[in-house]
């Protein structure tokens, strides 16, 4: 099995890991089955050479849904997040595709407290919520744009948008929420996402969560990474999202 180590990513690793991730769709039922062995083939290939363990404690991938498009149980969630606001068919709401981790709550996305669903409102809203406003922010993109996106616009950043969302040191940084329940005690010590824009003006991103400290050239060779995640997910657009039955990592 191919690992590969965050500390000394190299352009020959960018190269076999770009190419396993493309392929991670074939023969798919839908984007979640495909999330799903994203973030699996991550944590499990993603390795800390100085222990032979995962080298992330979390591994998350994201993606934003129109409200009508999500299923009842996401919309559930939502319902009550706003209380006695309702919401609007076109409510851009980011959603926990698929998830895996060290603790047993973080291997399935419908087990993840608090994360399963963030209804978008408003750009207020998601200035309260650091990490993604500084994500939606390093990927290029504006937060209006998220949360109501021009047609016209769509294609243009669908097509150039490829970037990274890297915070060396996450210890202390205002950008990753939970330090005391989270960072400290996982030990986490950088944070990178990668991601962009789908055809359907969605934004999708996988973020990683580590335990080593990742540097800037990481970060930098996983931006073409980025491309090759959208890829696997572009023969899903956009109506074969979901599974019919919960995708829960064995």
């Amino acid at each position: 099995m191919s690992i590969y180590d965050l500390t000394h990513f190299t352009l020959q690793d960018m190269t076999a890991c770009g190419t396993a991730i493309r392929q991670l769709g074939n023969g798919q039922s839908s984007m979640e089955v495909t999330a799903s062995r994203l973030v699996d083939y991550c944590y499990e290939h993603l390795v800390d050479p100085q222990t032979g363990e995962p080298a992330c404690a979390l591994i998350r991938r994201l993606k934003t849904h129109s409200y009508a498009d999500l299923p009842d149980e996401l919309q559930v969630l939502v319902t009550q997040s706003l209380g006695d606001r309702a919401p609007t068919p076109d409510l851009k709401c980011l959603t926990l595709l698929a998830t895996q981790g060290i603790e047993p709550q973080w291997q399935h996305r419908q087990t993840s407290q608090g994360h399963q669903v963030i209804p978008l409102t408003s750009e207020s809203a998601i200035a309260q919520i650091p990490m993604i406003s500084q994500l939606i922010g390093q990927f290029g993109l504006k937060v209006s744009t998220e949360i109501k996106p021009d047609p016209d616009l769509i294609s243009d950043l669908e097509q150039s948008t490829f970037n990274v969302f890297h915070v060396p040191e996450a210890l202390g940084s205002p950008f990753i929420p939970a330090q005391s329940k989270f960072v400290q005690p996982f030990k986490v010590r950088s944070v990178l996402g990668i991601g962009g824009m789908l055809p359907s003006g969605n934004l999708f991103a996988l973020i990683l969560f580590s335990r080593v400290t990742i540097p800037e050239r990481t970060a930098t060779l996983f931006k073409t990474l980025a491309l090759n995640a959208k890829m696997s997910l572009l023969p899903f657009e956009p109506n074969q999202t979901f599974s019919e039955q919960p995708q829960l990592a064995l």
